[in-house]
């Protein structure tokens, strides 16, 4: 049940994250740690699947007929016979389950700064669209879209100064 279940989110989870998206192989850095984790992942996978089955039982009597000190072996059995380890259990600690709940609210808090600012860029794409400069535009216009730009402009005409920009001092 568990193999399939495994195997079925591994489907689905490779369906749903397109790697090969620009988003993965933009940065150098984020390509190799992109890299970097699916490997981890397919290892960690194949580890997975290769001990997910309890592991055979160990023939002793061939171990007997092949060993010269069949006490030795006899031991070995009685031991591993009656040995019953208690099963590992790992505790997330409380500190570090703290901290990556931490980093998860900092991450939606940019997740929603950045939202904030793809949405005032398209604003500004489809302002910017809508006011393209063409031969029709006129300096009142372009005036009338950019009153910052027009109010330097104006600042610069009265102090004298409209070729600061293209002379060096």
């Amino acid at each position: 049940m568990s193999l399939t279940v495994r195997n079925v989110v591994r489907r689905l989870a490779h369906r749903n994250i397109n790697w090969s998206s620009p988003l993965f192989k933009g940065d150098p850095e984020v390509a190799s740690a992109t890299v970097a984790f699916r490997s981890w992942a397919a290892s960690a996978d194949a580890m997975a699947e290769k001990y997910s089955a309890a592991p055979a039982t160990i023939d002793f009597a061939s171990a007997k007929s092949a060993v010269r000190d069949s006490a030795l072996v006899e031991t070995l059995e009685n031991l591993y016979n009656t040995n019953t380890p208690p099963a590992e259990v790992y505790e997330w600690s409380v500190e570090d389950k703290a901290d990556k709940a931490q980093q998860i609210e900092d991450a939606k808090g940019r997740l929603a700064f950045t939202q904030e600012m793809i949405d005032e860029s398209e604003k500004e794409l489809a302002f910017m669209k809508s006011t393209k400069t063409t031969r029709d535009t006129s300096a009142s216009d372009l005036k009338q879209n950019y009153p910052d730009l027009a109010e330097e402009i104006e600042k610069e005409i009265e102090n004298r100064e409209w070729f600061k920009d293209t002379l060096s001092k």
